[in-house]
């Protein structure tokens, strides 16, 4: 077994120095407080500050600004006009991600938007054409990128370990704790999020795309929801106030999590918006079972696979290539996941194999959070050779595989990328 093989010359390089910046939040939701708030307020004091919050949920919005000392605003252009921030952060539901962004953009703001940056291609068009009219940047938060075990299989590829890539099967498998949440929050309805293969699998699409540099072209897809849903007769309308609480494995309590109850729980009056909704629901209508092919651009081909009621969460991956063959597997659930490294497989095509042990790294999206956080909020600007800061037309990729994959689904045919960026075919 091998040791983690040394660092690239392409991750190291001399930093220059930042100026302070201003951040607007439009979105007031965990995601805000726990990625970018509070680490802005706590690690990033001398290169960032907070200029406000918007929502439309006044509890919502006022409880960030509790949080971090910083103005609540209950208008986007007030905020814009009153905080003249540098950039915007977006960290709304998906649905919204385009407007805010946009009216960003028209305000002379860079923008920092949570993935997926929108849920379809119109919207995903817009934001392209409003980046390029206004000058300003859009920098879509690709966090998984910047996993240690994610970008040392970026290293070997850049190398070319295995020469070029053929081949790609790609497999995420999310558990039932995991899982189930996205059927019982906003993510359950398509018009919200675009289904599980925009919102979650934007993450998988654009690791898949960052390690290959190429973009996708046509697509195939096949899902069923099968799980979730209208699938059991004894079902209610939220967790709180079921009558089968106590024989659903899906039953979640929130009673006595102050957070949850004064985030969210008291936040209902205004919007609507429930955090322990059904997950037999009738008005559920992604996938919870979902399977796709791509080619690319280059050639590559790509089989994916996506579950939302694994018993464990992780994902397996292979790249087979001209020289050989990198095996992939990462436990985020179960025993395997209180291993202290992950392992990376080469197979050479002379049939030589190595063992590349990468240590977990701490944190948060296998330490993936602190690293892009650093790009983003830190004092010292960090050049970036392997490309791990992503921009709209990354952002926009990962997210039209994804709504390709949802066409295909609905119509039963392949979908070509060009035709959803209405650009010329490029074959």
């Amino acid at each position: 077994m091998l040791g983690e093989t040394q660092r690239s010359p392409l991750t190291s390089s001399v930093a220059k120095v930042c100026p302070v910046k201003t951040y607007a939040f439009a979105g007031a939701s965990k995601r805000a407080l726990d990625m970018y708030a509070a680490p802005i307020l706590e690690r990033f004091g001398e290169s960032a500050r907070i200029g406000g919050f918007f929502d439309t949920n006044p509890v919502r919005a006022a409880y960030l600004g509790r949080a971090s000392a910083a103005p609540v605003f209950a208008d986007f252009d007030e905020m814009l006009r009153q905080a003249r921030p540098d950039c915007v952060i977006v960290t709304t539901i998906d649905r919204y991600h385009h407007e805010y962004i946009i009216r960003a953009l028209e305000a002379g703001c860079d923008v920092i938007t949570e993935k997926p940056m929108t849920i379809d291609d119109e919207r995903c068009r817009a934001i392209l054409a409003a980046e390029q009219r206004t000058g300003k940047h859009v920098t879509v938060t690709f966090n998984y990128r910047f996993m240690p075990y994610v970008t040392r299989v970026k290293e070997l590829l850049v190398a070319g370990t295995i020469g070029e890539v053929l081949n790609v099967d790609f497999e995420w498998y999310l558990d039932r704790r995991h899982g189930a949440d996205y059927f019982r929050r906003w993510h359950r309805r398509k018009e919200n999020s675009g289904g599980l293969l925009v919102h979650k699998a934007t993450h998988h699409f654009d690791l898949i795309n960052w390690w290959l540099g190429d973009e996708p072209d046509h697509v195939f897809a096949l899902g069923q929801r099968r799980f979730y849903g209208p699938t059991h007769a004894e079902r209610g309308e939220r967790c709180a106030t079921c009558a089968f609480a106590g024989t659903c494995e899906f039953h979640v309590e929130y009673r006595d999590d102050e957070f949850m109850q004064a985030f969210y729980f008291a936040a209902e009056q205004h919007d609507g918006y429930m955090r322990d909704r059904c997950v037999f629901s009738e008005e559920i209508d992604i996938e919870d079972t979902m399977n796709v092919l791509a080619r690319y651009r280059n050639g590559a081909q790509l089989s994916y696979s996506l579950v939302a009621y694994s018993p464990y969460e992780g994902w397996r991956s292979t790249l087979t290539g001209t020289k050989g063959r990198i095996e992939l597997l990462e436990a985020e659930s179960g025993p395997q996941a209180e291993e202290q490294h992950s392992t990376i497989t080469v197979y050479s095509r002379d049939g030589q194999v190595q063992c590349h042990q990468i240590p977990k790294a701490a944190g948060d999206h296998g330490g993936g959070d602190d690293r892009l956080r650093d790009r983003l909020f830190g004092a010292q600007e960090l050049p970036d050779l392997l490309g791990h800061m992503a921009g709209s037309r990354a952002g926009a990729m990962s997210v039209l595989l994804g709504v390709a994959a949802n066409q295909s689904i609905a119509s039963g045919q392949a979908v070509r990328i060009d035709d959803l960026l209405q650009e010329p075919s490029r074959h």
